[in-house]
């Protein structure tokens, strides 16, 4: 039985990931074997993203008045992973990213089947359910958003630069 003032300072560090955080998801980790949840910390941890394991109780406290609407049913072994803001200015990681916690459990989730659930989250300061936040998980990361961008404005310009040339060719 945990003292009543552990628990407090349980309670404040949960809400202080909450409040800092762009996004949060709520996953279901039963039967995770230790070696798996240490690779999760370390790929989450690469990318700019928190994960806390909690007590549902604690956890529910920490989460009252923090976002609108009903908070998803918390079954299970329950932990949450938060986007961190940006740790400065140089780090291009996850900062910023308010999809990075779900994209990268989900592709966590992804490489061990059967380990992981997402069962919720806290996007834009409103509760959604999982499959809400499976959704969010699917939206590709800003630079490849990015990329795909540069591609579509490169792909014309390439090909007016072949007409031209062709043009250019035919009358010599």
């Amino acid at each position: 039985m945990l003292q009543k003032s552990k628990k407090e300072e349980m309670i404040r560090e949960l809400e202080g990931a909450i409040k800092g955080s762009e996004s949060l998801v709520f996953v279901n980790f039963h039967g995770m074997k230790v070696s798996d949840e240490t690779a999760l910390r370390r790929d989450l941890r690469d990318q700019n993203v928190g994960y806390k394991v909690s007590r549902k109780t604690l956890l529910a406290r920490a989460l009252l008045g923090k976002a609108e609407g009903e908070v998803p049913k918390l079954e299970g072994e329950v932990a949450i992973a938060y986007s961190k803001p940006a740790r400065n200015a140089t780090h291009n990681v996850a900062g910023g990213d308010p999809f990075a916690s779900a994209r990268e459990i989900y592709n966590f989730q992804k490489t061990h089947k059967g380990i992981l659930n997402i069962i919720g989250g806290i996007f834009g300061r409103k509760f959604v359910d999982g499959a809400y936040m499976m959704e969010l998980a699917t939206i590709p990361g800003k630079d490849v958003l990015l990329s795909k961008l540069a591609f579509l404005f490169k792909s014309p310009i390439q090909r007016l630069a072949l007409v031209f040339s062709e043009v250019a060719k035919s009358k010599a």
